[in-house]
């Protein structure tokens, strides 16, 4: 069997991605900044390798006292006539240009090194004889070459002036060269400190990051160890929500989930206890009476028969009570416009012929409510149902109906022994009956029914003492969109003073 991969937690996903950008950007800013910053210095260095040209020229001038030199910016034809020979003009040049930090200068002729610096301030190329092997050939043809080589020196940038005089048949040649390692190593120096203080970065990031990201997803791991420990035994464990950002929302939100969940495996626990407990008694009347039957007694057995027909419907009927509660729990209630008169109007004539009472229309009210109309009537009736059972023969029963910016009620008034205020809330459970009348038949779902229905419409279901004695049981729904007050702006209560004025 294949063994399953460890996943890779969250932490560590999330913390990976974040240096991942870091590291990406990081790297693009430096590479940018490194690429330009050696430019502008290729750049300096081409310009003052370019500057010789023209240094030349003024090294003439100079030497000249102000005579003119004849020499003209194409460096293979300059006419030096203020010096005796190219070898002189040669000294003067380098003698007079020094080279700064991290450059050389080398005059040739005929090929061959003539003159260097005497200065100490750059460095010396006269034995560098493959760049000299290398200007010398680029400038056979007699134009000036600008160029990089590489030699045991290092990386060179060099330019190569070809020098010629009338009346000198010599070769001359001015070279001016340019270290460029050396010219890049503040770059290469800048350069090394930003890795290293982009790596010191990236290391102050995963380690804050690693910190915070635990602490973000901590209510995750705790939840999947609160998941792990849940079991249908015992649904009691909770998150601990801290802060108030969406992760301390999402730990609100299952223990909202699990509280909902623990309720309903509650109610079902409840729900089965009390079945279980509802059907002992018929099983039990039911197998007592065929054991002690007498087969041989045809009264014996008729009776026996008429007993487990009686519990068996009693049976069918608490099924079917168990089967509307359900129905009426979970179903979506499907809202529409209900005429509150015609509803009162239906539900009186259908109580009408409940026998034993004498029924009463109290009250109707006018307009509509929102609501399903079959589920209302059924509410209503069960209402009425009980109200029937409870009270004594020929007593009055009245039935009524209102509606205000609360809402509508749907009520039914009786004159029975009335319900204790300590047992109004627990009637409206399953199978619990108050302390008055406990013979009268019936499985106990019953207010159960209406209290699901009234909470399917937003309601609510309450009992209340009748003058006189007995108990007035009352739907509440809420009001409808029209019914709600709309609030008055300033400018409208203007308008009607101006208009009562």
């Amino acid at each position: 069997m294949a063994r399953t991969p460890r996943p890779v937690p969250a932490r560590v996903r999330i913390l990976a991605a974040i240096l991942a950008v870091a590291c990406v950007g990081l790297a693009i800013v430096g590479s940018v900044t490194f690429l330009v910053q050696r430019e502008q210095a290729l750049t300096s260095v081409n310009e003052r390798l370019k500057a010789q040209v023209s240094s030349l020229d003024a090294v003439a001038d100079d030497t000249a006292a102000g005579t003119p030199s004849g020499a003209s910016e194409a460096t293979d034809e300059l006419d030096k006539d203020e010096f005796d020979s190219i070898d002189d003009y040669l000294n003067a040049v380098v003698a007079r240009l020094v080279p700064a930090r991290n450059e050389a200068s080398l005059a040739l002729i005929d090929g061959s090194p003539r003159w260097v610096p005497s200065t100490l301030s750059g460095f010396d190329i006269s034995r560098n004889q493959e760049l000299i092997d290398r200007v010398v050939t680029e400038t056979a043809g007699g134009s000036t070459e600008m160029g990089t080589a590489v030699t045991d020196q290092g990386s060179l940038r060099y330019i190569a002036i070809p020098v010629r005089m009338d009346g000198d048949p010599r070769e001359g040649l001015y070279v001016r060269a340019v270290n460029l390692g050396a010219e890049l190593q503040p770059v290469t120096f800048a350069m090394t400190t930003y890795v290293i203080a982009a790596v010191a970065v990236l290391f102050a990031v995963g380690i804050v990051g690693w910190f915070v990201t635990g602490r973000l997803l901590s209510p995750i791991r705790h939840l999947r160890e609160t998941a792990d420990a849940i079991s249908i035994s015992d649904l009691s464990r909770r998150l601990e929500p801290h802060g108030n950002d969406d992760i301390s929302d999402l730990s609100r939100t299952v223990n909202s989930m699990l509280d909902r969940l623990e309720d309903s495996v509650d109610d079902q626990r409840q729900l089965l206890d009390d079945v279980r407990h509802e059907l002992k008694t018929p099983i039990t009347i039911v197998r007592g009476h065929l054991e002690l039957m007498n087969p041989q007694d045809a009264a014996d057995v008729a009776s026996a028969r008429d007993i487990g027909i009686a519990e068996l419907d009693r049976l069918t009927r608490l099924v079917e009570d168990i089967d509307l509660l359900a129905t009426a729990e979970t179903d979506s209630t499907n809202l529409a416009a209900v005429d509150l008169a015609w509803l009162t109007a239906r539900v009186g004539e259908l109580v009408g012929v409940i026998p034993g009472h004498d029924w009463t229309i109290e009250a109707v009210a006018d307009g509509e409510t929102t609501g399903d109309q079959d589920r209302l009537l059924q509410a209503w009736l069960q209402l009425a149902d009980n109200a029937a059972k409870y009270t004594p023969l020929g007593s009055p029963i009245e039935i009524g109906s209102a509606r205000d910016l609360e809402g509508a009620r749907l009520w039914v008034r009786d004159h029975g022994p009335g319900i204790p205020a300590d047992q109004r809330t627990r009637i409206f459970r399953r199978f619990d009956r108050a302390h008055v009348k406990r013979s009268v038949g019936g499985s106990g779902l019953g207010l159960a029914i209406v209290d699901a229905i009234a909470k399917g419409h937003g309601g609510h279901c309450v009992v209340t003492d009748t003058p006189g004695g007995g108990a007035t049981f009352t739907i509440h729904l809420p009001p409808t969109e029209a019914e709600l007050p709309v609030p008055v702006r300033a400018g409208d209560v203007v308008l009607q003073r101006e208009a009562a004025g």
